[in-house]
């Protein structure tokens, strides 16, 4: 708010209102005020378990359910910059290899925030939106440019983005184009609503659905009252919805077993990625209690998180800096100024700043298990193994499914794989 109140030179937010009540004015100030308030946390293959599911399970159902037709309709609502829309998009073409020209292929893009719309559509992303991702996808699906990575071409073709607001759909003038989807992606975007809303929302998403689509939302925004609209399908690692079709639409019934189509003539080989993990996010269960640390007012993650999101590395570490000066005691700070500090390439700053972290609270298995990425990068082996090794130990001692603090989901026995995987490689270079 005081952002937009100093561009339109106001000094009180009674003024600010009448501004955004002025039938010309008004309109175009909300779009601007709807970018400042809008959470723009996004990076390719976010969720790597949901990521598992689609290249496995769903997409090749779908190829192999519209091989006659050869047509898809795919929708990503709340794309924020585009990452979510584009990683589809690259295990699709991966999918379908040389037969993706063949194939009419619809995915699109919807956010409220025009600036990310326009920062999807140049397709440009910073090492932050590639954090997930191995060195040889990077050089696969990207044209490095100095500082920055483009889509290639082949994957940004498939994609486009227009503005689109979900409540919309529960208003008379709802879009009649968006419609008959093969797969609705809406992740992180409900739990911002109210649980009333929430709900009206995924009914209407439920609406335009195929009769055989998916429908896939975050983690964290699973709702029993989903089910008076979906069909709940549990699958490896992911939980995924079905449009209720036929006289038991209404009826809702428990959850499904993942049970596949025989498609052993119709799925092309699978997707050469190997999942490293996801980065962190302060909202996710912790999987132990930390020690206690400095009472001072908690440090503005969520601000730090969105300035690195968009590339704006200087200002995130600042933010780091003022927040560790009130909080100098706070790991999770330490930890994010030290993932911040690898995505600008001071690989110097960031060791120094997971070493704190991880000082300061052992219990915070990210911050090791990126000491030892970050150790290896700089040539370190014995320093990287040490750490990762540890990591695995300290995961191991873990039930397999608790939930890592500032792990975005990822369990603990997730974590001792991906450790157990980076060990195996040996020293780099080898």
């Amino acid at each position: 708010m005081r952002r937009r109140l100093a561009a339109v030179n106001l000094t009180d937010v009674e003024a600010y209102v009448r501004l955004l009540d002025d039938p010309q004015s008004g309109p175009p100030e909300w779009r601007r005020l709807e970018g400042e308030i809008t959470v723009g946390e996004t990076y390719f293959l976010r969720y790597v378990e949901q990521f598992a599911a689609l290249r496995d399970h769903i997409l090749p159902e779908l190829i192999a359910g519209h091989a006659e037709t050869r047509r898809l309709r795919i929708w990503s609502a709340g794309c924020a910059t585009g990452a979510e829309p584009y990683s589809v998009a690259i295990l699709l073409a991966e999918l379908l290899g040389d037969r993706v020209a063949d194939w009419r292929l619809t995915i699109l893009g919807t956010d409220i925030n025009e600036s990310a719309l326009q920062a999807a559509r140049d397709a440009s992303f910073g090492a932050w939106a590639l954090r997930s991702l191995s060195a040889e996808q990077r050089t696969a699906w990207f044209t490095q440019e100095g500082k920055s990575w483009r889509l290639k071409p082949r994957f940004r073709s498939l994609v486009r983005f227009q503005y689109g607001n979900l409540l919309d759909l529960l208003g008379p003038d709802a879009p009649i184009d968006l419609t008959d989807f093969d797969l609705i992606l809406c992740r992180n975007v409900l739990i911002y609503f109210h649980p009333d809303a929430m709900n009206a929302v995924i009914g209407a998403l439920a609406q335009r659905l195929g009769e055989t689509g998916w429908m896939l939302v975050g983690h964290a925004e699973p709702n029993p009252g989903f089910e008076a609209h979906v069909e709940t399908v549990s699958m490896p690692g992911a939980v995924a919805y079905r449009r209720r079709t036929g006289a038991d639409a209404n009826a809702p019934r428990p959850s499904q077993p993942w049970t596949p189509l025989p498609l052993e003539e119709a799925t092309p080989e699978a997707v050469a990625w190997s999942p490293t993990p996801p980065p962190t996010r302060p909202s996710a269960p912790a999987a132990v209690a930390r020690p206690p640390v400095d009472a001072s007012p908690a440090a503005p993650l969520a601000d730090i998180r969105a300035l690195a999101n968009f590339g704006r590395f200087t200002e995130a570490v600042q933010l780091c800096a003022e927040a560790l000066a009130q909080a100098p005691a706070d790991p999770a700070t330490h930890f994010y100024l030290g993932l911040v500090s690898q995505a600008q390439g001071d690989l110097g700053q960031a060791e120094d700043a997971l070493r704190r972290a991880v000082y300061l609270d052992g219990t915070l298995l990210m911050a090791q298990y990126h000491l030892g990425l970050v150790r290896l990068e700089r040539g370190d082996t014995a320093g990287g193994r040490r750490a990762l090794a540890a990591v695995a130990r300290l995961a191991a001692s873990l039930s397999p499914t608790t939930p890592l603090c500032e792990g975005d989901g990822l369990t603990a026995g997730d974590l001792r794989e991906l450790a157990r995987l980076q060990l195996e490689k040996g020293p780099r270079g080898s």
